[in-house]
């Protein structure tokens, strides 16, 4: 402007021009400046006229979230409604390796920062890989951290990126080992059953499954169904607020057992008791319902704490229950197979009477020993093999209820293997198989439980494919007290004596009751399931319970007695020598044969409610070691409990 507030002469532009353009470094500036601000104004049209719509997508797409929100699992119950598994909140650590510092050093820091913490290693190549495929996944470094802990790393957010503390929930069994066997616990999915479980629903970085027990077979119940809920995220990854739940997370069912949590407590104490006096550390009791198939207490010792696994369990503890040689993490009620003793004769007396091997009028002669000759040296004294009753004064002669009742091994021999010095036709070795496997021996029962054995009901095949040898009379003569190649499980021969306890209906035992939603209405009702009934007359389970009510009133079981209640059982030493036995160097060569103790029962004989099985291992004489036990919780079922079953 020149003086006066009047424009300057047109001659002072062009002179202004000329000199700019004798200066070519400020042309050369300002056409970059001009270019540089059409590069901007170009690119912010760009933006918020020609890309608008998709960066505004994007934008919502990294405020808001679609997360998944996990089912409360359901609950376990026993038969009278007391929990045994709770859902209890629990911290975790998790890293999103997305939102770790970019700067190496910086990186490492965050780690070591979090590795005092939670004084553990983190492991450096899972979150490179987690880098490669899933970087704002948050990868779970620590699954149960202590509250204070939890709260401090909390606190420290903005100086530790990408490090989130969340709140989970993990089970709590407030009776642990009273029955850990029954309930189970959960683990992580394995590595190798991800992608199987991932398309079943399952986040296998987060979720866990039912490793053990009832929290295994019922997990498809008990796991529920996640939901999703939107929510907005800052760009460390904190939640700012919930937009929405798009779908509520469905409850997972509960699952009610037929346990009678104060009988599986007087069972538990009386098998410890049991134990103790004959220095076992295992053993097992179980209780039915015979008239139902339940089962209303199921003991397997030694046990563990399933809360070890819940709270996260250490090398050390874990390395301690894989060690022990009496396996406290296998249901010992349903996964040993053992050789049964005198407690099979029921089966070999069933099934003699029903084929008219003998009658209640047959009497036999124990004389103490008998002699079987060698077939391939009849003439030979000396190669003759002798069978010994366990009274070796003998009983004398005696027909099928007396037999039972004072459970005469020669008697028996007799029954299933006959005796050609006397012309007696026994059972044999495939009425006897015939028998065991319609009682169910040989297979599993089919209850709810994983990791349940068949057991093993031998034959003169099996024998020949297996042993290369061909079955003998003695052989028979063995099967026919329960012993040689024979194995059971506790819980087949308990089915056996529920079977006799209610004249022939061999029921599933069943040890989950029913199931209900969230809300408690009833989606699986209990139904008893009949698996057979065995073709045995009513005349012939009359002589076989009056032999089982004699063995308690003067035969091998008097201890089994209980006031002012009828019982009937079968007492039962089985002979063993297992790898078990072997290593802890109770058997094997030079040393005497041990012998397990067994005892089952039922009560009362008039209307029976109750069938019940003790077995001891390496406990001596079933008459002796396992009898007490079962007297001690019979007589709490009817004489001192004061609710019922």
């Amino acid at each position: 402007m020149a003086r006066n507030g009047k424009p300057l002469p047109q001659r002072g532009i062009a002179r202004t021009l000329a000199l700019v353009l004798r200066a070519p470094r400020l042309v050369v500036l300002i056409g970059v400046l001009l270019l540089t601000l059409g590069g901007f104004a170009l690119r912010l049209y760009q933006l918020q006229v020609v890309e608008a719509q998709f960066w505004t997508t994007r934008a919502e797409e990294q405020r808001a979230e679609v997360v998944r929100v996990p089912a409360p699992r359901g609950i376990i119950y026993s038969r009278n409604g007391v929990a045994l598994v709770r859902n209890v909140p629990a911290f975790q650590v998790a890293v999103v390796p997305a939102l770790l510092p970019d700067d190496e050093a910086e990186r490492e820091a965050v780690l070591r920062r979090l590795e005092d913490f939670l004084d553990q290693p983190i492991d450096r190549e899972a979150i490179e890989e987690a880098l490669g495929y899933a970087p704002y996944e948050p990868l779970v470094i620590a699954r149960r951290v202590d509250r204070e802990v939890a709260l401090a790393l909390a606190q420290e957010g903005l100086t530790m990126p990408g490090v989130q503390v969340g709140v989970v929930s993990r089970r709590h069994y407030p009776f642990g080992p009273l029955v850990a066997q029954l309930v189970g616990y959960l683990g992580a999915i394995p590595q190798e059953e991800a992608e199987e479980y991932q398309a079943k629903g399952y986040d296998p970085a987060v979720d866990q499954v039912g490793y053990a027990g009832i929290e295994a077979t019922f997990e498809d119940w008990l796991r529920g169904t996640p939901g999703e809920r939107l929510q907005e995220e800052d760009v460390l990854g904190r939640v700012i607020r919930v937009l929405g739940e798009e779908r509520p997370p469905i409850p997972g069912d509960n699952v009610y057992l037929t346990i009678d949590l104060e009988l599986q407590q007087v069972a538990r104490d009386a098998l410890e008791r049991g134990l103790q006096r004959v220095n076992s550390r295992r053993g097992v009791v179980i209780a039915m319902d015979p008239r139902t198939g339940e089962i209303l207490a199921m003991v397997s010792l030694p046990t563990y704490d399933d809360n070890l696994f819940a709270q996260g369990i250490s090398v050390e503890d874990y390395q301690r229950l894989l060690e022990d040689p009496h396996r406290p993490l296998l249901n010992h009620a349903i996964a040993d197979q053992l050789p049964p003793g005198s407690i099979f004769k029921v089966v070999v007396a069933a099934g003699a009477l029903q084929e008219g091997v003998l009658d209640g009028r047959t009497k036999l002669n124990c004389p103490g020993t008998i002699v079987i000759p060698n077939k391939y040296y009849p003439n030979d004294p000396g190669r003759a093999q002798p069978f010994h009753c366990w009274k070796r004064s003998g009983h004398g002669w005696l027909n099928i209820v007396d037999g039972l009742a004072y459970s005469c091994d020669i008697f028996f021999y007799k029954v299933g293997g006959g005796f050609e010095e006397t012309g007696f036709e026994g059972l044999g070795p495939d009425g006897i198989v015939k028998y065991a496997r319609l009682f169910g021996l040989g297979s599993p029962t089919g209850i709810e439980l994983p990791s349940e054995a068949s057991g093993l009901v031998p034959t003169a095949t099996w024998k020949r494919r297996t042993i290369g040898e061909n079955w003998s009379t003695g052989d028979t003569y063995n099967l026919a007290i329960g012993q040689g190649y024979l194995l059971v499980t506790p819980l087949q021969m308990l089915n056996v004596m529920a079977a006799t306890a209610n004249g022939g209906v061999l029921y599933r035992p069943q040890i989950v009751h029913h199931i209900t939603d969230a809300e408690g209405n009833v989606v699986r009702p209990f139904r008893p399931v009949i698996s057979r009934t065995l073709p045995i007359s009513p005349e012939n389970w009359t002589l076989i319970q009056q032999g089982l009510e004699g063995a308690v009133v003067y035969g091998t079981a008097p201890r089994a007695r209980v006031e002012g209640v009828r019982v009937a059982g079968k007492t039962g030493t089985a002979q063993f020598c297992d790898d078990i036995a072997i290593q802890l160097g109770i058997c094997g060569e030079g040393l005497a044969q041990p012998t397990h103790a067994w005892f089952m029962a039922y009560a009362p004989v008039e209307a029976p409610e109750i069938a019940l099985i003790v077995f001891i291992y390496n406990g001596g004489e079933g008459s002796t070691a396992a009898a007490p036990v079962a007297q001690e919780i019979l007589d709490w079922y009817f004489n001192q409990r004061t609710g019922g079953p």
